[in-house]
């Protein structure tokens, strides 16, 4: 069973948001006092924190799925629903966290260091908040909204000055338990470190961490044996050592050959986050300071081969030292050695000056839009994509068994503009609109959802607009029906000045005079007959 993993593929997910709440308040002799439904709680969010008691990622490893607590939904009386329980997951010192695609999202250096990989959802307003002066007291409340998602690749690079490199059975880890207190696996046989080993070396009064890892062969690159699995460990060290085996008892190995072909497998290693110098740039693995240490010199066969190899090393240009692991010879002048190394790279990362990260503001612009309008085809039919993440928000937010929440996302993408801009780049009613990707909201776009619903005197959770919405005319018949009244009333007037010209109409005084006539004729007619009634 393993007992040290240190890479990891993770699915995490925040919580989902409550869900607001739609109520009345009641109470005696008020029966409707105004709407009191309470806000749903936001989702959990899932952290990852460097802790130091945690050295492997062995628990993700059994357990690859993690997800946030859900927040609670709201409830009368102005009660806001509970915010759902985070997430925070330990993590060794040094875990990189990647993406599927490799992009690095967080190299989490230092106790207590965080990162948020996915965050809780928003809950949603309750009717209380969502009424105003308009709205008294709207029928419908906004939904929680699901949180982030993610697939995530977790992995472990030890923090270790120093790094020990080598054959398999070259000595690293006898070389480590004699220098530290760390007691690594020892056996006479290949491939006994089977996971990265850290060991704390005190020289003088310099302390620093060296770090072995499983023994390197010729193709390593192209995976034989353990690979290059491992030196993703060795990537934040200051220096390498080279440990070779001068006691080896293969006839086909030399220390000047095993030194060849760990350098080639350092050179094909791509190093994607390592330790950077002075000036912020990143330096591979066979570019740092190196040291060579022959190993098992305390037999005779080792010290011979040691002298024999020792001026050809040198006048390469490596510092090499005699060691033992066995009778600890040479093992001080080795770990001064390396101390010396490690207290130049940090006082050139103490001396660097510092690097101001600039802040950029990027504003938005005043007429920016918070969404786009991409034209698509789809089976010969047009058919508009509207993304933003306003407004993808809002559709998730709307509870679609609600018409008057519908109507309230009308009103907010019409004010917003979405119809405006959809008229501009040629949608006509009918079209197929979409919002979102390729799981958004579908609907064929009829441009009569105008905004104004809190002016509309309806039942609590209806919208007049939607009422026999297959027989309200559209804007076009509307805009139709309009110009035909006034054609009709220009005819008339037209018509009218025709007649006048023509002489039928008599002028004005003559028309008055005409309808006094009139008046005083059935005065008289009235008064005749008043007469003749009385008479009988």
């Amino acid at each position: 069973m393993a007992s040290f993993v240190d890479r990891v593929v993770l699915h995490v997910s925040g919580g989902t948001g409550g869900h607001g709440c739609v109520s009345v308040h009641s109470e005696k002799f008020k029966p409707l006092g105004g709407p009191d439904g309470g806000k749903g709680g936001d989702g959990g969010s899932v952290t990852f924190r460097v802790s130091d008691q945690t050295t492997t990622l062995l628990d993700f490893h059994h357990a690859p799925h993690r997800r946030g607590g859900n927040g609670q939904p709201g409830m009368g009386d102005w009660r806001d629903g509970k915010d759902g329980e985070s997430l925070i997951l330990d993590v060794p010192d040094g875990t990189v966290i990647k993406d599927r695609d490799g992009n690095v999202l967080a190299d989490l250096v230092g106790i207590g260091t965080e990162y948020v990989a996915a965050a809780g959802g928003q809950g949603g307003l309750g009717n209380n908040a969502l009424s105003s002066l308009k709205r008294k007291a709207p029928g419908f409340a906004l939904l929680g909204i699901a949180g982030e998602e993610q697939d995530i690749v977790l992995e472990l690079k030890s923090i270790a000055d120093i790094a020990l490199v080598g054959f398999p059975s070259a000595g690293k880890s006898s070389l480590i338990a004699a220098m530290s207190a760390a007691r690594p696996k020892i056996a006479d046989y290949p491939f006994t470190t089977l996971i990265p080993n850290l060991g704390v070396v005190q020289a003088g009064d310099t302390r620093f961490t060296m770090a072995d890892v499983p023994g390197l062969i010729e193709g390593a690159s192209e995976g034989k044996g353990l690979g290059h699995n491992f030196l993703r460990h060795v990537e934040r060290c200051a220096a390498i050592v080279h440990v070779l085996d001068c006691a080896a008892l293969e006839t086909d190995r030399d220390p000047i050959n095993d030194l060849a072909i760990i350098e080639r497998e350092l050179e094909r290693y791509d190093v994607d986050m390592s330790f950077a110098g002075s000036d912020g740039d990143v330096v591979p693995l066979n570019a740092r300071p190196r040291l060579i240490a022959l190993n098992k010199v305390d037999s005779p066969d080792g010290r011979d081969m040691a002298e024999f190899v020792r001026g050809d090393l040198e006048q390469r240009g490596y510092r090499v030292f005699e060691v033992s692991a066995a009778s600890h010879e040479g093992l001080k002048a080795l770990g001064f050695a390396m101390a010396e190394i490690v207290t130049a790279a940090r006082k050139a990362i103490t001396e660097a000056p510092a690097k101001a990260t600039p802040v950029i503001l990027r504003p938005r612009a005043i007429n920016e839009s918070v969404f786009t309008i991409v034209r698509e085809e789809r089976n010969l039919a047009p058919l508009f994509r509207i993304r933003g993440e306003k407004v993808e928000r809002w559709v998730e937010q709307t509870d679609f068994q609600n018409e008057e929440a519908i109507g309230y996302l009308a009103d907010r993408l019409a004010k917003a503009g979405v119809e405006k801009e959809l008229f501009r780049i040629g949608a006509t009613p009918g079209d197929t609109v979409v919002i979102g990707g390729e799981n958004g909201m579908i609907f064929d776009w009829e441009p009569t959802m105008m905004g104004g619903a809190e002016h509309l005197a309806a039942p609590r959770g209806t919208d007049l607009r939607l009422l026999d919405l297959g027989d309200r005319p559209t804007r076009s018949q509307k805009r139709q029906e309009q110009q035909d009244r006034r054609d009709a009333k220009a005819a008339v007037r037209a018509e009218m000045e025709a007649e006048r010209k023509a002489g039928i109409w008599t002028e004005t005084h003559d028309r008055a005079a005409t309808k006094a006539q009139f008046i005083e004729a059935d005065r008289a007619a009235a008064g005749d007959d008043d007469d003749s009634a009385t008479a009988n």
